[in-house]
């Protein structure tokens, strides 16, 4: 008999989440990490076609809150980079890995300058450790992103029985709607009662 090599996908409209998605725990850790992601990685946070617009039409909410490089990063690559996989991300403080739209809090902690002010953030760090990945034919597909730096958060959430879609309800919602959230915590679920 032949091993599964694949979990179950679960299709909401035109939507693939993956099995992981709701078998997996998550939960932000940060007083273990202290925003480690916005400030490791060979390139910026992915982000969509729209959003480069977005952040550069909210810049001067949020940019007092982020560093002189961080600045000078965002002005100079007007508000997003191309990495070397042909992504929209975005930019990096010059010499560093920091992404350019860093906030340095109180305690040395890294927060989102952007999100600190109210703004909206791309959409790929609300959503994280999801990844979104557009299929030929305008289908997505949602898969978890396994990052070093985030092991505590995946021992965090396993701690807490909280799912990685259960971290992520608002995220989720904002970006597909209740509708989509329902249909998903239904599925979960049924998924988790087998």
């Amino acid at each position: 008999m032949m091993e599964r090599k694949f979990g179950t996908i679960i299709q909401i409209g035109d939507i693939l989440v993956s099995e992981d998605v709701v078998t997996e725990y998550f939960a932000c850790d940060y007083e273990v990490c202290r925003g480690a992601c916005c400030i490791v990685g060979d390139s910026g946070a992915p982000m969509e076609e729209d959003e480069p617009e977005m952040i550069e039409r909210d810049y001067p909410r949020f940019s007092a809150l982020m560093s002189e490089g961080g600045r000078a990063a965002a002005e100079a690559s007007g508000f997003f980079e191309i990495d070397r996989d042909g992504d929209i991300v975005t930019p990096l403080v010059k010499g560093s890995c920091e992404c350019a739209f860093c906030h340095s809090g109180p305690c040395g902690e890294t927060l989102c300058a952007i999100e600190k002010a109210g703004c909206r953030k791309p959409v790929s760090c609300s959503l994280y450790p999801i990844r979104v990945t557009k299929l030929t034919g305008g289908s997505l597909a949602l898969n978890v992103h396994h990052w070093d730096i985030c092991k505590p958060a995946f021992e965090k959430g396993r701690r807490d029985g909280v799912r990685v879609y259960q971290f992520l309800r608002r995220p989720i919602s904002d970006r597909w709607g209740e509708e989509f959230w329902s249909a998903l915590d239904e599925a979960a679920r049924h998924l988790l009662s087998d």
